[in-house]
């Protein structure tokens, strides 16, 4: 990508209110850089429903938002993770409905892990497995959100990518409610087919003060990865 554009991010991929989902934003950066493995950083919020500059940059990356002050901006990156193996269908599920029955506390109406109806949301609960040291959910996306060929938009895989790393920090780790994403550094290894069941899941990395890293990787039900990412989360400043 060499020129500028602009895009609007539909309220459909909010994930804080009027704030666009990041792992959705993070995979539109990651598509206009086109490299294969991409670390997106977050500067700011960026709105839904609101034309936003989208720009190629010299370094073969991406910006969103004006060039002084951009809002997140993408570029060639790689990844590293001792990745543990995938949970399996059965624990994952089980992850699944503990999340359905008793969310956790602060659930937003977020478009990667809000409780919406499948057409409207990727449904990405996840819980913790007992005996492992992860969080995990069973997860099919939909068919409403498939795109041609029924494989799944990168973009909405990136956004399999996020959540996870919130719900591993808040059960796993010390990260408060309305943390937000730093930043995303993550691949895409497969095509993900709608309507076929997967496991995403994600794993503490390291914290420390308001910082919290995480590992998150989604696979097929037989456990073959599909994509892969680390996760920085940032808390919110403490109340003065």
């Amino acid at each position: 990508m060499t020129t500028s554009d602009a895009i609007v991010v539909p309220e459909l991929y909010s994930g804080y209110p009027g704030v666009a989902f990041g792992g959705y934003v993070a995979g539109v950066l990651a598509g206009a850089s086109g490299a294969g493995t991409v670390r997106v950083d977050f500067r700011g919020p960026v709105p839904v429903e609101e034309p936003v500059r989208l720009a190629g940059t010299d370094d073969g990356g991406a910006e969103l938002g004006e060039s002084e002050r951009p809002l997140a901006t993408a570029r060639p990156a790689e990844l590293a993770l001792d990745v543990p193996r995938a949970p399996s269908w059965e624990e994952a599920s089980a992850a699944a409905d503990r999340f359905r029955a008793e969310p956790p506390q602060a659930v937003v109406d977020c478009f990667g892990c809000g409780l919406r109806s499948p057409d409207r949301g990727l449904r990405v609960y996840c819980s913790p497995v007992p005996g492992r040291d992860l969080v995990a959910t069973a997860w099919t996306p939909s068919p409403a959100l498939a795109g041609p060929g029924g494989l799944l938009p990168d973009a909405l895989v990136w956004g399999a990518l996020d959540c996870p790393g919130h719900w591993a920090g808040r059960f796993l780790g010390t990260q408060r409610p309305g943390a937000v994403t730093a930043s995303l550094t993550g691949t895409v290894l497969r095509p993900v087919t709608a309507g076929e069941p997967h496991v995403s899941y994600a794993w503490l990395l390291s914290e420390s003060g308001r910082k919290h890293t995480m590992g998150v990787a989604l696979a097929t039900a037989a456990g073959e990865l599909c994509a892969l990412s680390e996760a920085l989360w940032i808390d919110p400043r403490p109340a003065a």
